[in-house]
């Protein structure tokens, strides 16, 4: 099993603009061992996991990053 929390719909729907957007955000989030994390990355994509959601987003080099959406604590468009 996994503790996993599914995110709002509303919230699901910003997410998924942000990926047809594919413009640089803001985001900040909670690692598994409880470090915040702020950073600017790029969303270029929702997936799903064993039945987690990831927003996938790549940073200045290309290098893409999954983030658990129920971990992601803020995101701000740039």
């Amino acid at each position: 099993m996994t503790d996993y929390r599914p995110v709002d719909c509303g919230l699901h729907s910003e997410f998924e603009l942000a990926v047809l957007r594919r413009q640089p955000v803001r985001i900040s989030w909670q690692s598994k061992d409880g470090q915040a994390h702020i950073e600017v990355l790029t969303p270029v994509d929702l997936l799903t996991r064993q039945h987690e959601e990831y927003l996938v987003l790549a940073d200045e080099n290309r290098q893409q990053h999954a983030l658990r959406l129920d971990h992601i604590l803020k995101m701000e468009n740039l």
